[in-house]
């Protein structure tokens, strides 16, 4: 359901991804893993067109981003995506149902009287209740990175791109994101891609788990495979060695 060939992105004269190809099946959770500026998080702003390409293309249920003209088309491509932000990016000023609501008033035509209900619905389905009327100041950081979670699912989305969602979390709040993240695809048939830095979580969540390595990808497969891997940058990455092809960023 989506088919990237020879993607290409530099800013400026630094080539960040240099023909990654990479496919993701119906219902599948894909996870990217790799270095610092390996260009993880550059690749999940490409697909959702946040960020143009430099080359290549990405293909989303038959649809080309690269042939994409004119603001209708582009909202038809982002409104397939749910994205959950790194850091989360959720609205200091605004309550958590209105940060959960926020894209439907641009991505469906869901009348604005239905906000709040489906906020809570979707609340409710990453563990979250009576929050609704809280500040984001007021939530703790495994809550914001929920509310952010629910924000992403709340157009009821085909695709869920995950950025780095357990970091800056405990190990015990980063299992619960990692079996919300399990759950959702049960219960609402996405199909997603999670990058992250964090093996277990990868090990837990993926169905396949590529990596990424001087702007391509190096190597692709099942948990299993991955973790027995004798290509030496991805062993260095799963067993976190400072020695290796990897270098420090």
């Amino acid at each position: 359901m989506i088919r990237i060939r020879g993607l290409l992105k530099s800013f400026g004269r630094r080539r960040v991804l240099q023909g990654v190809d990479l496919d993701v099946g119906t219902g599948e959770t894909v996870v990217v893993i790799g270095g610092s500026g390996c260009g993880k998080s550059t690749l999940l702003k490409c697909v959702v067109g946040l960020i143009p390409t430099d080359g290549g293309t990405i293909v989303v249920d038959d649809m080309n981003l690269q042939s994409i003209r004119g603001d209708g088309e582009r909202s038809e491509w982002r409104g397939k995506f749910g994205y959950l932000f790194q850091e989360g990016a959720l609205f200091d000023s605004m309550s958590v149902w209105e940060n959960v609501s926020f894209g439907l008033k641009y991505m469906t035509a869901i009348p604005p009287s239905r906000y709040r209900r489906i906020a809570s619905e979707k609340l409710a389905l990453v563990g979250l209740k009576d929050v609704e009327d809280l500040k984001p100041a007021q939530l703790s950081g495994g809550m914001k990175k929920r509310v952010a979670l629910a924000r992403a699912i709340a157009a009821s989305p085909r695709y869920i791109l995950y950025d780095e969602p357990t970091t800056g979390l405990d190990p015990i709040m980063s299992d619960v994101i990692n079996n919300l993240v399990l759950d959702l695809q049960k219960k609402l048939g996405v199909t997603s891609i999670a990058v992250t830095h964090d093996m277990k979580s990868a090990f837990k969540i993926a169905t396949r788990i590529a990596m990424l390595h001087e702007g391509r990808v190096l190597a692709v497969g099942s948990p299993a495979e991955i973790r027995e891997s004798r290509e030496p940058a991805v062993r260095q990455f799963i067993e976190g060695r400072s020695t290796g092809p990897i270098g420090a960023v």
